[in-house]
């Protein structure tokens, strides 16, 4: 049988990715049971981190741990990965003695290549290219907000980076359009974009994305890697805000989502994280139980 993993959306069917949300909409619900239950004690989870992450750690250690198992905490300064060993070798040794592993890299093939060559899941806890386990909290906190997002109309205001990635595919595996306003040179992953065209529009006018829609999401504009960019980028998103006015010309019952960390008065205008439409606290709670959900997920799935 051939390992599961979970490197983009992809990885999962539909259906499958709503059992995900459901069950980490139960597991948040009923905390208690689940901590007394301790499901996976024992289990070993690997945190293979090559970027820096708050959210990411937390929610992964703390979700492992709720679960009953124990998490390891693995920088480049405390592996030979960090001194040039081959990707293949970290991955064959460090799957031999854990029992599912979160990689937090650059390059998207990184992870791939990891994956390939791990006999114990793998968890793409952000890459270059995508970040899927972002995905999997946000449509966690519509449906909990909202009901489901199918059928509805996602705007994406900003930088074509890992996040827009993953809301395209997102798209295609939770059945909404989406709408992407960003300059002339950030645009998306050409390939997804075609490959999508039936769900995804892009332009570069916010006002046109945020018309209507059912739900507003952005990034920062110079994400990890690309901080000496930061001025050219911010001249580039400087019409690229969402703020109460472009807020305004959603759907009155809209919601507003940021994965964080933000950066006030540039993506977002200074009072956006409290708005009242704001469901950015609840995202941030949400990727510690879609986590669990989805580590639950994979791990069953490999016992059978």
């Amino acid at each position: 049988m051939s390992v599961r993993h979970f490197l983009t959306l992809l990885d999962c069917t539909p259906a499958e990715l709503q059992q995900i949300i459901q069950r980490a909409i139960e597991m948040k619900r009923d905390l208690a049971a689940i901590r007394q239950a301790q499901p996976f004690k024992g289990y070993v989870l690997g945190m293979l981190f090559e970027k820096s992450s708050t959210r990411t750690r937390v929610s992964f250690e703390a979700g492992m741990v709720q679960l009953g198992g124990h998490a390891l905490f693995l920088s480049p300064r405390d592996t030979q990965l960090g001194r040039g060993e081959p990707i293949e070798d970290s991955a064959r040794v460090l799957s031999s003695m854990l029992d599912i592993i979160m990689v937090r890299t650059y390059g998207h093939d990184r992870i791939q290549q990891f994956a390939k060559y791990s006999s114990v899941p793998v968890i793409n806890a952000l890459t270059d290219g995508y970040h899927p386990c972002q995905l999997l909290a946000d449509i966690q906190t519509y449906v909990e907000q909202r009901g489901s997002i199918q059928g509805k109309k996602v705007a994406w205001i900003g930088d074509g980076n890992n996040m827009c990635n993953s809301y395209i595919l997102a798209a295609k595996q939770f059945d909404f359009q989406l709408h992407i306003a960003c300059p002339k040179g950030f645009e998306p992953d050409a390939a997804l974009l075609a490959a999508n065209k039936d769900r995804v529009r892009i332009g570069q006018s916010p006002e046109e994305a945020a018309s209507k829609a059912d739900l507003l999401v952005t990034d920062v504009w110079a994400s990890m890697g690309q901080e000496e960019e930061h001025n050219i980028r911010a001249a580039a998103f400087a019409d690229y805000q969402i703020n109460e006015a472009l807020l305004a010309k959603a759907n009155s019952d809209a919601l507003f989502m940021h994965c964080l960390p933000a950066h006030r008065g540039e993506e977002i205008s200074e009072g956006m994280l409290d708005h009242p439409q704001s469901v950015v606290w609840q995202e941030a709670e949400n990727r510690l139980h879609a986590q669990k959900a989805l580590m639950e997920f994979l791990l069953k799935a490999n016992q059978q």
